[in-house]
């Protein structure tokens, strides 16, 4: 009875370890895939990429009749040279400047955005398009947005 009991344990013993062996390798293949694509995704891709950081900025609240300025930074990610062809702003209270226009690879530049208020009152939002050779993001839109509180009137002279 006591040997019995003891190859009763073994075998027990032995199957969960191979039921446990059987388990790490039937995750063996997620992990593998899991790191194949974070690998995937620092390796540089090809042709010419573009990113912009931060994508959009809220100014908060601002007054009238003020100038708002940020800087973006627009990067090449891919492999080959990012001409950029354009930069266009959905309003003429709105000006996008870029340093250069052809980023080679790993490569940046910042973008600066003035939005002028004027007398504008309320949420006022404005897109920037930057136009380039990036095959996957041929435009690429960043945004502005602010909500303009009216100027308060001078207090009347007495």
């Amino acid at each position: 009875m006591r040997n019995s009991l003891l190859l009763l344990t073994c075998a027990a013993v032995a199957w969960a370890g191979a039921a446990g062996a059987a388990e790490s390798t039937a995750t063996t293949p997620k992990k593998a895939a899991a790191a194949k694509t974070a690998a995937e995704a620092k390796a540089p891709v090809k042709g010419p990429r573009i990113a912009v950081e931060p994508a959009e900025h809220d100014f908060g609240k601002a007054l009238q009749n003020k100038t708002l300025t940020k800087e973006f930074s627009v990067k090449n990610y891919g492999t080959e040279d990012l001409v950029i062809s354009n930069v266009a702003t959905t309003c003429g209270c709105t000006v996008a400047q870029l340093s250069t226009k052809t980023l080679k690879p790993g490569a940046s530049t910042p973008l600066v955005v003035n939005l002028e208020t004027r007398a504008n009152s309320g949420p006022l939002e404005r897109t920037i398009t930057i136009e380039s050779n990036d095959s996957v993001k041929k435009l690429l839109d960043v945004k502005v947005k602010v909500d303009v509180a009216p100027e308060k009137p001078a207090a009347a002279a007495q």
